[in-house]
């Protein structure tokens, strides 16, 4: 039985407004190729660096969310490679001095180590249509800022590993140092990967470059352990490459044999000078750090909600956003969970409306919250009028103009009772014969008789003693 040995190195872009060395807008998204460039952009030359501050900044922080060292000397390094999206014929990259290393995340109960955290300008991309005898560059993405964090091999399986990359993408949107949006390609993952036998070195490792949704590396980790042990089981070996991962046909390909350190040729960027991260700074930055969503989570499960309900809240900025504007409305913590990530989510998604762009207010729910737990209304009736709740009113003024509060008239309830016995006899003797599930056959009627607005408990305690249960 062969036990995988994986680690992970993750690409996250910044949220700066201009790119890594040069005042060019970074936020190229959407733009026409090869409108955001500039000298330096294009490799142009004469052209020299200048360090983006905020860079360095959010970087610092990121590395600080990760239990990392971020004091003392930081260096850049000329990283040397040829290839067609790289004008420079390098890449800015940190080579012995990372902005950040020796971190840790504990995730699920399991510690993975982070061995480093660094800062680097990102490459353009390369475009190939289709059938073409030709390759297209789009130049806007070069220059944009990177975080590239490597994991020691403390990962064993695709669950773990996603678990991973879920809880580094919360910890950079909590943060707002990323998007972390891997659709956009603001987030990138590679996998190294090995196998090995338990008590026995670990076997030659592959890497699968530039993944682009958390499914594709549980695909690709699972894809990988299967085919190197077919590999090993049949006596073969398995060669270090840097793999392609196909999404479409669900399997990795070689792309070229893996470059080792001595290939890229680093040398200390000359025009850069070393940065000295001093504790002042580091104390700057931490002052900007909002809660993390560690922090957060431990937060809702002390006040009461449910432990999947506290992960969900804490992993998704906009919703603890939201979450936490309402719980300060005033209503039950675990009740408001449950509508926000059960009605509310689902409403929402029905309509393909995303929670940022509805007109949903904090207080309105928890005032919705708040008329159940009073008893005011009834769920059936807080669950009509949620549409509308969700299109900005008002729960509690539409509950006074409608009329909607709960039927606490005993006597109303009696009769809607009486009728339903009548309409019904048959089911009304299932009942006193013994079948209380039966009941249920009475309830509906009569709840549809009081519109809905009678209290749940008063008619299953009303029926009973008219069945005489």
């Amino acid at each position: 039985m062969y036990r995988a040995v994986i680690g992970l190195e993750v690409h996250l872009q910044l949220k700066t407004r201009s790119k890594l060395f040069s005042a060019c807008p970074a936020d190229y998204h959407g733009a026409e190729p090869n409108t955001f460039t500039d000298p330096l952009t294009l490799g142009l030359p004469g052209t020299l660096p200048t360090l983006n501050r905020e860079a360095v900044d959010l970087a610092l922080m990121f590395g600080l969310a990760l239990n990392c060292d971020v004091s003392g000397f930081t260096q850049f390094h000329r990283k040397n490679y040829f290839y067609p999206d790289a004008p420079k014929n390098f890449q800015l990259s940190q080579y012995d001095r990372p902005v950040a290393r020796d971190g840790y995340l504990d995730v699920s109960g399991e510690r993975v180590r982070i061995k480093r955290a660094h800062l680097e300008d990102d490459a353009g991309k390369l475009l190939h249509p289709d059938y073409a005898p030709y390759s297209l560059l789009d130049l806007n993405r070069a220059g944009s800022p990177l975080i590239e964090m490597v994991t020691e091999a403390d990962l064993t399986g695709p669950e773990q590993a996603r678990a991973f990359l879920e809880s580094v993408q919360a910890i950079a949107q909590a943060l707002g140092v990323s998007d972390a949006t891997p659709e956009e390609g603001k987030m990138r993952c590679d996998v190294n990967l090995s196998l090995h036998r338990p008590g026995e070195p670990w076997g030659t490792k592959v890497e699968v470059k530039n993944l682009n949704s958390f499914r594709s590396v549980e695909r690709a980790i699972a894809y990988e352990t299967a085919r190197q042990t077919r590999v090993l089981d049949a006596g073969g070996k398995v060669t270090q490459d840097t793999l392609g991962w196909d999404e479409g046909g669900g399997r990795t390909f070689v792309m070229r044999t893996k470059e080792g350190e001595a290939d890229y040729r680093y040398f200390p960027e000359p025009d850069l000078p070393p940065l000295d991260i001093t504790p002042e700074w580091i104390a700057r930055v931490r002052a900007r750090m909002p809660e993390l969503p560690a922090a957060k989570r431990e937060r809702y499960l002390a006040a009461g909600v449910r432990g999947a309900d506290a992960q969900t809240l804490s992993h998704d900025v906009t919703l603890s956003r939201f979450y936490d504007a309402a719980l300060a409305a005033g209503a039950d913590p675990q009740r408001l969970a449950h509508w926000l990530l059960g009605d509310v989510a689902g409403l929402l998604a029905a309509r393909e409306t995303p929670l940022e762009a509805s007109a949903l207010q904090p207080a309105h729910l928890a005032a919705l919250v708040r008329l159940i737990d009073d008893g005011t209304i009834s769920g059936r009736v807080a669950k009509d009028l949620l549409p509308d709740v969700l299109g900005g009113h008002d729960p509690e003024r539409l509950v006074q103009e409608r009329g909607l509060g709960v039927v606490t008239d005993t006597g109303a309830i009696d009769a809607a009772i009486d009728a339903a016995i009548a309409a019904d006899p048959a089911t009304a003797e299932k009942v006193r014969a013994g079948n209380a599930k039966a009941m249920n056959a009475l309830f509906g009627p009569v709840m549809r008789a009081t519109g809905g607005q009678a209290q749940p408990e008063v008619v299953r305690e009303r029926l009973r003693a008219k069945l005489g249960l």
